[in-house]
């Protein structure tokens, strides 16, 4: 065991009170995660005030000076110490309420400190409560030039252990581990990059002694983060593909052939021919396919997934596609049935609303394989839902599935069915390729040519009489419309008001015309969601007035616009994933974004991309830039995701690196047994290969 792995409580200056406390509040179980705990900031303490040049209020300044006289003042809890200090160009206080028996002893009359904090200005008197003080002699280094300042709670400091307390421990435990801190990255590597010794950065990190060491320190921390992130996830990967064994789909037959040249109306694009080719290659192989297809809305992923169904269909295998709700299931099922019956396929549909009759027939047909495709909801996962040779598995929206969830479609399987996953939200490749790195990837970044652009237009709240106008004629060309509100939570009661007013306007507004008016939020049960959605669906109602709850991937051809109420409060991706739930027809489709006035640069940015470009990978570029992950990857930033020092987004540029790097070294040492990479290995080892167990699937 390494001295890194040593618990805490062993540290001087810690022990099992401490100890404890930093269990509990920071993690901070062994010597190894207090280094690796970083601060969160740091202070410039390179200039020296005189007293006379105090004259900013709001920030920490230091003052070099001697201390002139020592007196407490009140009793009680009212007791407080006060230092009088000096230097040559005036005097000041300063003022401590707690330690007071402690500092009397250890504050020296006559010497000199330097003190360090935030000044307050009291008529003409200027004082310092609590400030830090370091006590100067002639062969001090009195300070850190770069001063690191460290997270800490109430807890914490009530035993000592402020940002400061914690700043000594660090300092105890690099002197005690000196010795301890070898590379984990190869020679080459640290050449290649022009990185410091991983010593040398953790020394820079916590106590720099420039700007520039400390740019370079975490920029290796960094590097070293993402680097065995990649490593992780392409071992898990490789692991995967070498043990989970799968079907071979070798013929390429009648069905597909069929469906191809004659019941495909139009031409694939190169996308879709190249992403097609790609789940070809994959059954081929005799490993599971595990393959994430991202496409944005309308680019035709559900045409592939009839594509990659249809030979499964061709080798004599069963296929199962899965979608988060009854309304989607539907759609998929109707778009697969209206070429079915002229392929000679059995094709079913299997959803909470099945009948008990209906159901039983179904799975008795599943089990003696008389159904080719079967599409349905979670349904498909129960316990009793048995194949008979399924060799395809489709999981659409897969975020909205859990791993183990999924995992009971190919339940007690020696040999797995090959998996295809499909998401409306595009990810820039790099971040994709980390946030689903165990899975192979397929992008669909081109549209089909005859689909028309979305108009996107934004307005502000003095337009909404024009807004309504647009709305009316669009419904008097028999089209359908949708209201959203940024109901962000559903205990936001403002929000709440907000969707219920603009309800009632709607229908003061539209009903008297003849049009029918519906709403859904999230306060809805799932019954009564799917049913006013259903509604909208068959046209019963033309203008949904709605929170984001509209359901990702539903068709509707008939509705053409998409007005966004308060459109600042949403996220660029939120937008343009709300945008396309038009554009659905050969109809042309509008976007309307209502906003307030007074918008932030932000804002300002986020609805000029939307007005600008269709393309969701741009979009998803710009949105990275200026929200982060958080929005792109939803809950994907878990387990290997849980980064300290690094982001995937502002960092994409080194995740690459590292990413390219790691499939390099993989490449031509898949076992990391090279000499060369015997560090690597060894950290490996020790701190990642736990996090290896995740699912196939994930």
């Amino acid at each position: 065991m390494s001295v890194l792995d040593t618990k805490i409580e062993f540290l001087k200056g810690v022990g099992p009170k401490r100890s404890l406390l930093l269990n509990q509040e920071l993690s901070i179980f062994s010597f190894l995660d207090l280094l690796t705990f970083f601060p969160f900031r740091y202070i410039d303490r390179t200039s020296v005030l005189k007293i006379n040049q105090i004259n900013n209020f709001d920030i920490d300044i230091q003052v070099v000076g001697l201390v002139k006289s020592i007196h407490t003042i009140g009793v009680g809890k009212k007791k407080r110490l006060v230092v009088k200090f000096f230097d040559e160009t005036g005097e000041i206080d300063l003022i401590f309420f707690k330690g007071i028996s402690w500092l009397l002893k250890s504050i020296i009359k006559d010497n000199k400190y330097l003190i360090f904090g935030k000044p307050a200005k009291y008529g003409n008197s200027i004082s310092f409560v609590h400030p830090e003080m370091d006590l100067l002699n002639n062969n001090h280094k009195i300070f850190h030039p770069i001063y690191p300042v460290y997270h800490s709670t109430e807890k914490l400091k009530s035993v000592g252990l402020n940002s400061k307390g914690i700043s000594q421990l660090v300092t105890t435990l690099l002197q005690k581990c000196k010795y301890e801190l070898q590379d984990n990255l190869s020679d080459i590597l640290l050449k290649k990059h022009h990185f410091l010794s991983r010593k040398i950065s953790f020394e820079e990190i916590h106590f720099p002694s420039s700007y520039q060491k400390l740019k370079n320190a975490i920029r290796r921390f960094k590097y070293e983060e993402l680097f065995f992130l990649q490593i992780a996830l392409l071992k898990q990967k490789k692991i995967r593909q070498q043990k989970n064994k799968s079907f071979i789909f070798s013929t390429v037959g009648e069905r597909f052939n069929d469906f191809y040249f004659n019941y495909l109306d139009f031409e694939l694009t190169n996308a879709q021919k190249r992403v097609v080719t790609e789940i070809r290659k994959d059954v081929l192989t005799g490993f599971q396919m595990n393959r994430l297809l991202q496409g944005d809305v309308g680019s035709g992923k559900t045409v592939v997934a009839i594509l990659s169904m249809l030979l499964a269909n061709d080798n004599e295998f069963q296929s199962c596609l899965m979608a988060p709700t009854e309304i989607l299931a539907t759609q998929h099922f109707n778009s697969i049935k209206q070429f079915s019956d002229k392929l000679n396929l059995n094709v079913v549909l299997l959803t909470g609303k099945t009948s008990v009759s209906e159901k039983k027939n179904i799975l008795s047909e599943l089990r003696n394989q008389s159904i080719d495709i079967i599409v349905g909801t979670h349904a498909l996962i129960q316990d009793n839902v048995t194949f008979s040779q399924l060799g395809l598995v489709i999981i659409d929206e897969q975020h909205k599935f859990g791993v183990a969830q999924r995992a009971k479609l190919w339940k007690n399987k020696d040999v797995m069915p090959h998996v295809l996953v499909m998401t409306a939200t595009p990810i820039p490749r790099t971040l994709a390729m980390t946030a689903y790195g165990n899975l192979d990837l397929s992008v669909i970044d081109e549209m089909p040519p005859n689909r028309k652009k979305i108009i996107t237009t934004h307005k502000y709240d003095k337009d909404i009489n024009e807004v309504y106008k647009f709305i009316y004629q669009q419904l008097t060309q028999s089209r359908q419309v949708y209201v959203v509100y940024p109901l962000i939570e559903e205990s936001q009661v403002l929000d709440y008001k907000n969707l219920l007013d603009g309800y009632d306007n709607m229908k003061m507004i539209f009903e008297k015309k003849g049009f029918q008016i519906s709403m859904l939020h999230g306060r809805l049960t799932k019954e009564q969601k799917e049913m006013e959605m259903a509604r909208f669906l068959q046209n019963k109602t033309q203008l949904l007035v709605s929170t984001t709850v509209i359901e990702v991937g539903v068709n509707v051809p008939n509705a053409t616009t998409m007005v966004v109420q308060n459109a600042e409060k949403f996220g660029l991706s939120q937008l343009h994933q709300l945008r396309g739930r038009v554009g659905r027809s050969s109809y042309q489709s509008h976007c309307i974004l209502v906003t307030s006035n007074k918008l932030t640069q932000d804002a300002r940015q986020r609805l000029k991309a939307m007005v600008d470009t269709n393309d969701g990978f741009k979009i998803s570029e710009i949105d990275l830039k200026l929200r982060g992950p958080g929005d792109v990857l939803g809950t994907r930033q878990s387990g290997l995701l849980n980064l300290k020092l690094a982001s995937l987004v502002k960092d994409y540029e080194l995740v690459e690196i590292a990413r390219k790097d790691a499939v390099l070294i993989l490449a031509n040492d898949a076992d990391l047994s090279h000499i060369d990479n015997h560090r690597i290995f060894n950290f490996f080892i020790n701190h990642y290969q736990k996090l290896l167990k995740w699912s196939t699937v994930s």
